[in-house]
């Protein structure tokens, strides 16, 4: 049995006072949109951009707020909200997850965590 390899790669997605505390703002990684969303406390979070409902590109301009006490972020189109720590549709299960990525932020610049493999 072969076991595969995967690469883990941090990625500069831009400066940490680039990200409005409770705004939205998008990045691309080699196609890939990633919506970043940052804290009052500069805790900032990474979401996929696309809605799973609509397929339209719009997380980013979601509005942000608290649900069930889990930071969250509605989508612009279709109010449904999603948990920006897992993912999660917390308006209706049935709704696919919105994938997340693992983020830090190191000298003041916010990085996140692609894998290659």
């Amino acid at each position: 049995m072969t076991a595969s390899l995967i690469a883990v790669e941090w990625r500069v997605a831009c400066r940490l006072t680039d990200l409005l505390p409770e705004r939205g703002a998008c990045a691309l990684f080699d196609g890939a949109q990633i919506a970043l969303f940052r804290s009052w406390d500069d805790q900032v979070q990474a979401v996929g951009n696309r809605d799973p409902h609509t397929g339209a590109q719009v997380m980013a301009r979601g509005l942000v707020g608290i649900r069930n006490g889990r930071r969250a972020v509605a989508s612009p189109l279709n109010e449904r909200v999603f948990d920006l720590a897992t993912g999660e549709c917390l308006s209706d299960p049935a709704v696919p997850a919105l994938p997340t990525w693992p983020v830090r932020v190191r000298d003041g610049m916010v990085e996140v965590e692609l894998s290659r493999g």
